[in-house]
């Protein structure tokens, strides 16, 4: 976004908070009662963890208020509370959590200033609701981690795309190289630290997928003995594979009768859908099968190239850089499978209005991809004044790109990097591959 206005970010933080509620409405005391497992939180935690961030750094931070809870920082600050404990504290009931909720948004909304906002006001507020709409991603894995039935939404699922485009994205698109200005501009309104800035790179031409790797595509891996091949592992990822006990995507199974594949979406078995994207593959099962289809990761700076690359252009520091694939204009369900639209991935052949110059397709939505880069600092890197958003995890965590099914319209971009240690398969995660170099 350019630019924001009072009443459209007092929407969005009504529209957070209530999509939050909507996640965990139709839960009771016995789903509360998460069990205690290294990649999820308590629900009640987590909970009140997104008031007290809102509060401290939109109510305390820049508005100086005092707190509404005495013992919020000892309850919920995530830099100083350790995970192991969080199911052991003396957390508020579900009713008290949920009322301070609301009454954090609410006194944020009171707060929001008339007209439109400059980006240093801006920064606190948007900081706030990304950090929202992060988790309620992650209360939507979270559900699917735990088995719990997929969460009832209050907007229509919508159809995923037209059949007859499947002929249209098969195979790789040529990109031809050279100087690329990877990260944010900075003429864009916000981004987040790891973002900044844009800078010079130079990629030698390579090739990449047009749709990430199906399930099909991974089926064929998985029933070739890709799991018990040593020589399609690293030993990092051999290790997490004994360690894991893995012998294919952790959500798969096989029917009893006929041994077809099945997966688990939330609380159902359903039969595996061929040109779905895979999904909930950790970045050492991407890698591994790579290396078996003689393929590798692109990193990160070649799938944003991938993404927003526009002829023979380069960005000046300042400049103005794609916001999506397909230039301007909203990240609408015509383009992209965002905001709980479908409650599922789409076939990888949908949405082609949504697709990059180079034409790729599904780079925005669907599902998040794995790259082989590291996360790490952008030359220049300062941290912003949440300091621990980006600095404490470079260099140990791998970055995806791109957003996923349940990632927030208003949040995603082709510039957004995640992060995520190499060992996670509950995220909505996949791959696209690219063409190794000559």
């Amino acid at each position: 976004m350019d630019s924001l206005d009072s009443a459209t970010l007092a929407s969005y933080l009504f529209e957070a908070r209530d999509r939050t509620l909507e996640l965990v409405a139709d839960l009771g005391e016995r789903e509360f009662a998460v069990p205690h497992l290294e990649i999820v939180n308590p629900f009640l935690w987590e909970l009140g963890h997104m008031a007290w961030f809102q509060e401290k750094w939109v109510l305390r931070d820049l508005h100086g208020r005092e707190p509404i809870r005495p013992d919020a920082d000892l309850l919920y600050d995530s830099s100083a509370v350790a995970h192991d404990t969080r199911w052991n504290l003396p957390l508020p009931s579900r009713a008290e959590t949920l009322s301070f909720l609301e009454a954090v948004c609410e006194r944020v909304v009171e707060t929001v200033p008339s007209g439109e906002l400059d980006p240093q006001q801006a920064y606190f507020y948007l900081l706030a609701l990304y950090h929202q709409d992060m988790h309620t991603e992650a209360f939507t894995y979270m559900r699917q981690t735990l088995g719990y039935p997929a969460p009832q939404m209050g907007t229509p699922l919508l159809e995923a795309g037209d059949e007859k485009l499947a002929g249209s994205c098969q195979g790789d698109a040529e990109v031809p190289g050279g100087e690329f200005w990877l990260g944010a501009s900075r003429h864009l309104f916000f981004v987040f630290d790891n973002e900044k800035w844009a800078h010079p790179v130079r990629l030698e031409p390579f090739r990449i997928a047009r749709t990430p790797v199906t399930n099909r595509e991974f089926a064929e891996f998985v029933d070739d003995g890709g799991y018990e091949h040593r020589g399609w592992w690293s030993d990092a990822g051999w290790e997490w594979r004994r360690q894991a006990g893995a012998r294919h995507p952790v959500y798969w199974q096989r029917e009893e009768l006929g041994g077809k594949w099945q997966r688990r979406h939330f609380d159902r078995m359903v039969p595996l859908q061929p040109d779905h994207p895979v999904i909930h593959v950790c970045w050492h099962e991407a890698e591994a099968y790579c290396r078996w289809a003689g393929r590798r990761l692109p990193s990160e700076a070649e799938w944003e190239m991938a993404a927003c690359w526009q002829g023979e252009y380069a960005v000046p520091t300042g400049g103005e850089k794609p916001f999506f694939p397909w230039g301007a204009g909203e990240a609408d369900p015509t383009r992209t499978n965002l905001d709980w639209s479908r409650m599922d991935c789409v076939e990888v052949w949908a949405l082609s209005p949504g697709d990059s110059p180079v034409g790729c397709r599904q780079m925005i939505g669907n599902v998040w991809e794995w790259t082989s880069s590291i996360f790490g600092p952008y030359p220049g890197f300062a941290p912003d004044p949440y300091q621990d958003y980006s600095q404490p995890w470079f260099g140990t965590r791998k970055v995806l790109r791109g957003g996923a099914w349940a990632t927030r319209s208003r949040m995603v971009r082709s510039i957004w990097r995640n992060f995520f240690t190499p060992d996670r398969r509950d995220v909505f995660a996949g791959f696209r591959t690219c063409a190794l170099h000559s």
